[in-house]
């Protein structure tokens, strides 16, 4: 076990391989499936260089392994969307140490014995790590014992065994990389400075006030389709600026127009569902084994005796998952009868019967000390009798933490005073459990478990009244009639889109009939752009249903207007996809820019017709009631480009202090919102300071504190990092 502990299964970042493993059904066997050629692309690339098999697959498995560890402490299942979540973290690591670290090595730093030692160990100028301080503390102070963890080092690095010799070494190459990853940020906040003309410059934008009255106009009041455009006006448009920065495909990607068809259960459906529940209901209140009824007709196959079934509400402490109900029927069980059948009641999206068959009427308090010994350990069994046996007789409650402090072996409990709170029975074994439910308050005794022996205090008990339940849950789901229904519909639908859509000569044409029909059946369409360097789909519930749409979007020969062949089923829905664009990098088609460019010709058309309209020599009030506008008033700042309630204008602010001087009226202005025709009435200075050294401060600070943020964006968007998991599984890129 390496010096970190416990640090493993919590750590986000944590750079400890533990073993390789070939996780092919998460992963695929991509090298074997292609018979052991060289991908070109593989997992991904990162700065031009591929990403190793290897090098991913073990990453994936330590962050799956840690996320496995947390799901389990915190009592949740692991699902497939979980496993890519922690696939992607594993990705996300790879691509950032990986570019951080060309950094490093350009730079040559490194971490020699000394610096390292001083690192690990608090030492000259460093602080203790708080994982490190954690777990060496000292069991008399309560503080970092450097000792212990000398110690725990000299035993990994001689052990007899390679797994301990291999953990220091992962270790240490963990605790290293993170020292010089904190050298190299160090080193870029070093060189982040604020000049005293930025100073000046930041004073001014935030005290200087400028006290304006304004007329907005905005672009919403005038109906859109009161204004004509051309198509020759947004072709022209398109021409003069498809070059520009703003307008250019920064990367790849595809855009998919989809609506989704709902498998949702008929009338008769219901009908049926609602007859089965009266039916169980029925039964369940007479018959005498309730595990084998649950078990034969519930979705939800869980039955446990005694207080092992024990419900909470939902939101409770310590409420376990599928063992709550809901809070508003918290009165109606803790106030049943034993044997009486609550229900049917819903219970997030399911239904549930339940029968009450007792309550659990006691949260426990209790201390102790565990002495292990694993009951197959017969000697040792023997000799930590005697032990238990011998201390029992010298503690009372005054000593109790004492004794914990020198003899426990159960860490959970050590920092507590061997105390546990707010527990249940059915979170302990029985053994420690009947102790604390059974014996008085005060007593002391010696209780043995599978762990070995614990000398035990019952502390306390509180009443309270949690029921224990037999529980029937069901359903309601499209009968196999229905979900057959639905289907050819669903198909019917597709190859009258397709009829539609193939009648069409023209992009626009094809996306507008595919809208059309969608909304004409009451389906809201929903756009997806799906980039190239880094394919992901969201909104779905399925993998399966996400690979299908980016395949459908990267297939080959892919065209703009191709509608899916076959409905996409998705859990409880069918999806109808269509490929709206494909984009390449680089200037944009005019068929990529020209929902853009009619908006912007719109938008101009608007703007020249309303500053027409504010246009002219007479004063700021006879110009508002030309128009059945109103004057308003705002103070505004150069550091917050807001004009009142108008909204957030920078080019407007920015005309405003542009070295007009009060009383002058601007021109009409067009901004993000509408036209405003301004008027600076009153000019308040700055305040007069000797110093900027509050401004240099802030300025400084918040600079550094940035600057690692930017440092790693820019330089992973300098890699071009290609992220190709998702294609390599589909087969649309190797």
């Amino acid at each position: 076990m390496a010096i970190i502990g416990k640090i493993r299964e919590k750590s986000a970042l944590l750079v400890i391989i533990i073993g390789i493993a070939l996780l092919a059904f998460i992963l695929g066997d991509w090298k074997s499936f292609s018979g052991g050629s060289e991908d070109q692309f593989g997992y991904g690339m990162i700065d031009g260089e591929r990403v190793e098999y290897s090098e991913y697959e073990e990453a994936a498995q330590n962050f799956t392994e840690q996320d496995k560890n947390n799901a389990q402490q915190q009592q949740k299942e692991f699902t497939t969307k979980d496993q890519e979540a922690s696939n992607d973290k594993a990705w996300n690591y790879l691509v950032e140490s990986t570019v951080i670290n060309k950094e490093i090595e350009a730079l040559g730093l490194n971490v020699g014995k000394a610096e390292f030692d001083a690192y690990l160990f608090g030492r000259d100028g460093f602080q203790v790590m708080p994982e490190l301080a954690q777990n060496f503390t000292d069991s008399a102070t309560g503080t970092f014992n450097a000792k212990l963890l000398q110690q725990r080092i000299e035993q990994m690095e001689t052990s007899k065994e390679a797994k301990d010799r291999d953990a220091w070494e992962e270790s240490k190459k963990y605790y290293t990389d993170k020292r010089k990853q904190e050298k190299y940020f160090s080193l870029l906040q070093q060189g982040v400075y604020v000049t005293k003309v930025e100073a000046e410059e930041d004073y001014i934008a935030q005290k200087e006030v400028k006290s304006v009255s304004y007329v907005v106009r905005r672009f919403t009041e005038i109906a859109d389709d009161k204004i004509k455009i051309t198509d020759e006006e947004v072709k022209d448009f398109y021409d003069e600026h498809k070059n520009e920065k703003i307008y250019e495909n920064k990367i790849a990607s595809r855009e998919i127009r989809y609506f989704d068809v709902r498998i949702e259960p008929s009338q008769e459906d219901i009908k049926t569902f609602d007859k089965t529940l009266s039916e169980l209901k029925t039964k369940f209140a007479t018959v005498s084994n309730d595990s084998v009824f649950v078990v034969k007709n519930s979705d939800f196959k869980y039955y446990a005796s005694g207080n092992q079934a024990t419900y909470k509400p939902e939101g409770s402490e310590k409420a376990r998952q599928g063992l709550t109900y809901p809070v508003a029927m918290d009165t109606v069980f803790k106030t049943a009868k034993v044997g009486q059948i609550v229900g049917p009641y819903q219970d997030n999206g399911t239904v549930r019967i339940a029968k009450v068959l007792g309550f659990n009427t006691n949260v426990l308090k209790a201390r102790h000390i565990l002495l292990s010994a694993p009951r197959a350990d017969s000697a040792k069994v023997a000799v930590v009798r005697k032990t238990a046996d011998s201390l029992v007789a010298l503690i009372n409650k005054d000593n109790f933490a004492e004794y914990v402090t020198r003899y426990t072996e159960d860490p959970g409990s050590k920092e507590t005073g061997g105390v546990y709170e707010n527990f249940m029975d059915y979170e302990m074994v029985p053994e420690f459990s009947k102790f604390a439910v059974e014996k008085p308050i005060g007593t002391i005794g010696v209780v043995q478990t599978d762990f070995g022996f614990h000398i035990m205090e019952a502390m306390d008990r509180s009443p309270v009244r949690f029921p224990i339940l037999a529980v029937v849950q069901k359903t309601l789901a499209p009968s196999a009639e229905t979900v057959a229904e639905t289907e050819t519909k669903v198909y019917d639908l597709l190859y009258k889109l397709d009829a539609r859509l193939k009648s069409k000569n023209d992009l626009k044409s094809k996306v507008a009939a595919f809208d059309t029909l969608a909304a004409k059946l009451s389906y809201v369409v929903r756009p997806i752009v799906i980039t190239e360097n880094k394919p992901v789909v969201y909104g779905f519930n399925t993998t399966f249903a996400e690979d299908k749409v980016i395949k459908l979007a990267y297939d080959e020969g892919v065209e703009s207007g191709m509608l899916c062949s076959a409905p996409i089923k998705d859990k409880d829905r069918y999806v109808i996809a269509m490929v709206a664009s494909v984009k390449e990098k680089g200037v944009p088609s005019f068929e990529d820019m020209e929902t853009t460019a009619r908006a912007k010709v719109l938008e101009e058309k608007k703007a020249k017709q309303l500053m027409n309209s504010m246009s002219g020599k007479g004063s700021l009030d006879a110009m508002a009631k030309k128009v059945g506008a109103q004057v308003s008033k705002a103070e505004v700042t150069f550091s917050s480009p807001q004009i009142g309630e108008a909204g957030f204008e920078p080019e407007v602010v920015g005309a405003i202090f542009s070295g007009v001087k009060d009383g002058q009226k601007l021109v009409p202005l067009k901004g993000k919102n509408g036209v405003y025709v301004v008027r600076v009435d009153k000019t308040t200075k700055a305040p007069a300071t000797a110093s900027y050294k509050t401004e240099t401060e802030v300025l400084l600070t918040t600079n550094r504190q940035s600057a690692g943020n930017l440092a790693r964006a820019a330089l992973i968007e300098k890699a071009n990092v290609i992220d190709n998991r998702r294609f390599l599984k589909i087969g649309i890129r190797r």
